[in-house]
């Protein structure tokens, strides 16, 4: 074991593993659901629950994913086999799957919409994107059965070049160039939507603040699932990343720039998307709608339209594929674990399945459904899987151990219990929210 371990790829620096983390958490809902969400329930008001919940969850669930996956030094169908037979038996070997399905579930759908904006950037590129007369229509074309194979067949094949590189020499390269390009490149839009005529009404309705709906429970349920899918809290990709961890580098300290940056791309994106609405007197909405339609009707009227939507399906891309990689790196890496492939053998399997299933689900009304039915019942179940083979079954001097290995401080005791009680307690409830209300994130 320790041998094995021993050959096992690391991030070369913690600078790397945060941007790494940031490049997981940051994508499709920081883009097209959490403006939508802000001025849906009380604009700058929704923030203080948002923040809340970043807050409490980035502490104990970020840190946590992190943790369990390096002290087991595997990713969570590894970690939760360990963390059982700590308990003398093997039932993690069965459980362990969960996270891995749930992972490989929403990797597969992911793929068609990275494939979907891979075609929109290269028609911001071509020009074809804002030539088009009806930009619904432009969107249509490819969100049917079969419409959008070459852009989901090279989403693939960027996939498998990236990480057939590793961990350190492809995943962590990728996104020291990506997300930082991404933050660059949203600033640089988001300077140029506060140009424009109006768009201060878009601003208004960003951040007005409707104290009242803190008295509403719906502001808080649509805040806690927004920041807890946000953070890609699954019981996957965030463990796996973290059992590719120095031992010496400061989890916590990583979890809390993960929480941060993810926060700021999520303002980002709503500081350009929603005054950029308002400026065109379009309706706000969320979803593949807001991208893949209202985006490309705002770009057709704003003055340097083609080069701005370069810029942003350019950024939006960069969100994609750094996302993409991490969903897809939980299954690949199990399956060099326990059936011991290598990695190319284990990306061919795994990315083929992503391909093939991914044709059956790439209708936009079939890819909706696949999506709904992964993030709410099987997502939530990961993650508070995780945090109970962490909290519970690893127990305490574990914890607290595994949290203070390359910390600048020791960790309270308090911390265990906040996990524990808090943390499980918050994913249980997301979980029942998430069914009751039919999707919260």
């Amino acid at each position: 074991m320790a041998n094995t371990e021993a050959k096992r790829d690391q991030f070369n620096s913690q600078w790397g593993f945060i941007l790494a983390c940031i490049g997981s958490a940051v994508g499709m809902g920081n883009i097209w659901l959490f403006p939508f969400r802000v001025g849906q329930f009380g604009g700058a008001a929704f923030l203080i629950p948002y923040i809340i919940f970043v807050i409490v969850i980035g502490y104990t669930g970020v840190v946590e994913e992190m943790c369990l996956g390096r002290a087991m030094r595997t990713g969570p169908h590894g970690a939760f086999l360990k963390a059982t037979q700590m308990r003398g038996n093997n039932s993690g070997e069965v459980i362990g799957w969960i996270p891995v399905i749930g992972s490989l579930g929403i990797a597969i759908g992911y793929t068609v919409v990275v494939g979907w904006i891979i075609r929109f950037t290269v028609g911001a590129f071509s020009g074809s994107m804002l030539a088009a007369e009806n930009s619904g229509a432009y969107f249509g074309a490819i969100a049917g059965r079969f419409s959008s194979l070459p852009w989901h067949i090279i989403a693939i094949i960027g996939c498998f070049a990236i990480m057939a590189a590793g961990v350190s020499s492809g995943i962590e390269k990728v996104n020291k160039v990506m997300m930082p390009a991404f933050f660059g490149l949203f600033v640089i839009l988001a300077i140029r939507v506060a140009t424009l005529p109006k768009s201060i009404d878009g601003y208004k309705f960003l951040f007005k603040t409707d104290w009242s709906e803190l008295g509403d429970i719906k502001t808080w349920v649509y805040a806690l699932g927004q920041a807890f899918f946000s953070l890609s809290l699954a019981g996957s990709g965030t463990v796996v990343y973290g059992s590719y961890l120095k031992d010496d580098e400061d989890a916590p300290t990583s979890a809390k720039f993960t929480a941060v940056f993810d926060t700021l791309a999520a303002l980002l994106a709503a500081l350009v998307i929603i005054p950029a609405v308002f400026v065109y007197s379009l309706e706000p909405s969320a979803g593949p709608p807001l991208m893949f339609i209202t985006m490309p009707m705002i770009f057709k009227e704003m003055p340097a339209g083609t080069l701005f939507s370069i810029i942003f399906f350019v950024a939006v891309l960069f969100a994609g594929i750094t996302s993409l990689i991490n969903l897809y790196e939980t299954p690949v890496e199990m399956l060099q674990q326990k059936f011991k492939l290598s990695r190319k053998a284990a990306l061919a399997v795994v990315l083929g399945l992503g391909l093939v299933v991914g044709l059956i689900v790439e209708d936009g009304n079939v890819l909706g459904t696949w999506m709904d039915v992964i993030s709410i019942y099987i997502i939530p179940i990961g993650a508070l899987l995780a945090g109970i083979m962490f909290f519970w079954v690893c127990g305490e001097d574990f914890v607290l151990a595994a949290v203070s290995k390359g910390s600048r401080k020791l960790v309270p005791k308090s911390y265990a219990l906040q996990g524990k009680y808090v943390y499980c307690g918050l994913t249980l409830i997301v979980y029942i929210l998430g069914i009751f209300y039919g999707g919260i994130g």
